[in-house]
């Protein structure tokens, strides 16, 4: 089975669904991770042409560490935009790429613009990658694919209809995690955050809803086309 995760800044991937791509990682499917945002308004005092670099390596170095391929869409933070057709290309482009079975994004109630707009512009790129003469440029057409939409942050808004057990995974999670060094630093100073803490604290609520310890939480979008018999979550 191909996978693909499109999650929105170079971490959030780490912090929604990591868990499960390594678990998918495991049973020998393929997993594709996409930031579809280069991330680089994360910080206070670094630049944003400079961040972007940083967050670009970054995201590379978590990905290499879990084995995963890693596609940055580059699109600039506070830009996502479901209207702009050149963001909506590059998610086809991507969508089309990797032929994806299943598809796991983010809700379109999130806490921020960037992924309520992600949200909405992978619902319509994998809907219209299924059309074949819709900028046929861009690869061939795949299936309409099934989308599992990640934790809100802090699990608000969010009821899970799937629960996934990361317990042997949740220790390469957080080292993943700890990659992403140049937000770790600007949350704990600027913020007072510790986003690692926050993870595991996260996780083991989600692992104490479904009785393991610990799990990340899932909304099966539920519509016409994107339902199959059978469990993709592994």
């Amino acid at each position: 089975m191909r996978v693909l995760a499109i999650c929105c800044h170079p971490d959030d991937l780490e912090l929604t669904c990591s868990g499960t791509l390594l678990k998918f990682k495991k049973q020998g499917h393929d997993v594709i991770a996409c930031h579809a945002s280069n991330g680089n308004m994360g910080h206070v005092e670094i630049m944003p042409d400079k961040l972007g670099k940083i967050r670009a390596a970054e995201a590379k170095a978590a990905a290499d560490l879990a084995g995963f391929e890693l596609i940055n869409a580059d699109i600039d933070d506070l830009f996502m935009n479901s209207a702009d057709q050149e963001q909506l290309k590059k998610l086809l482009r991507v969508i089309r790429y990797a032929k994806p079975d299943v598809i796991l994004t983010h809700p379109e109630n999130d806490y921020c613009s960037d992924h309520q707009q992600l949200s909405k512009l992978v619902f319509h790129a994998s809907f219209s990658a299924s059309v074949p003469h819709y900028y046929p440029e861009l690869g061939a057409p795949v299936q309409v694919t099934p989308i599992y939409y990640v934790d809100g942050a802090r699990g608000i808004n969010t009821v899970p209809t799937e629960y996934v057990d990361i317990t042997d995974e949740m220790d390469q999670k957080e080292e993943m995690l700890k990659k992403h060094e140049s937000q770790l630093k600007w949350l704990s100073e600027h913020d007072g955050i510790d986003i690692v803490e926050q993870q595991r604290v996260h996780a083991r609520l989600r692992g104490l809803q479904c009785g393991v310890s610990y799990a990340e939480a899932f909304t099966q979008l539920i519509v016409k086309g994107r339902m199959r018999p059978y469990r993709l979550l592994p």
